[in-house]
């Protein structure tokens, strides 16, 4: 028996929703090497998996995954459900950026200005994969999930929950010797903005 229009139509709107949802979480991971490398510092969450993968001898990817499922925890309370989306952002970013390191530290030394541009092309990377992955609609990440279910249970604004909870996690890596820097003030400063701009444009349509 053949599948209808509507039917067909629903299943090219899903893999079309996978396909956002992969190459985002490809992307991503592959922006956190672009803002490790150069080691002008981390996105916020990121100085907190270099510091705990230096005190506990795991590798960073580990160090990401450990990190998320232990977000993932903190949900219950918040009475937040993942999706999909959310286990795999687990998953494919934390097995996957240990490889993108791993390229990146191949590269030759480079002059702080080739360094500066991995920082603002990992931003702009990390803006375009998070639009991608968001967009899919098919679950949000741990640390979305984190500030969105704060938001709802709290009442505060999402700029003083999102801004607490990056300010905590950046002290804390740091503490335990992440990298803080530039890149991390400047991530700070762009992703919103970026986001915002991309977001409309990549999110998958609502019959989707």
């Amino acid at each position: 028996m053949r599948a209808g229009p509507r039917a067909t139509s629903r299943s090219r709107a899903g893999a079309g929703r996978a396909a956002r949802l992969g190459s985002g979480l490809v992307l991503y991971a592959a922006s956190i090497a672009l803002l490790v490398h150069p080691q002008l510092g981390s996105m916020p969450w990121d100085v907190l998996g270099q510091g705990m993968a230096r005190v506990s001898g795991w590798t960073f990817g580990t160090a990401t995954i450990v990190i998320s499922l232990v977000v993932l925890v903190c949900w219950v309370p918040l009475r937040q459900r993942p999706g999909v989306g959310t286990i795999a952002n687990v998953l494919v970013i934390g097995a996957l950026v240990d490889p993108f390191l791993a390229l990146a530290a191949m590269l030759p030394e480079l002059p702080l200005a080739a360094r500066g541009a991995m920082v603002v092309l990992g931003i702009v990377l990390n803006a375009v994969a998070t639009a991608l992955y968001v967009g899919a609609r098919l679950g949000p990440g741990p640390r979305d999930g984190l500030m969105t279910g704060l938001v709802a249970r709290t009442g505060w604004p999402v700029r003083l929950v999102r801004g607490g909870i990056e300010v905590v996690v950046v002290a804390a890596g740091w503490a335990l010797g992440g990298t803080v820097g530039i890149g991390t003030l400047a991530y700070a400063l762009a992703i919103g903005p970026l986001v915002h701009l991309l977001l409309p444009r990549l999110t998958a349509p609502a019959d989707g």
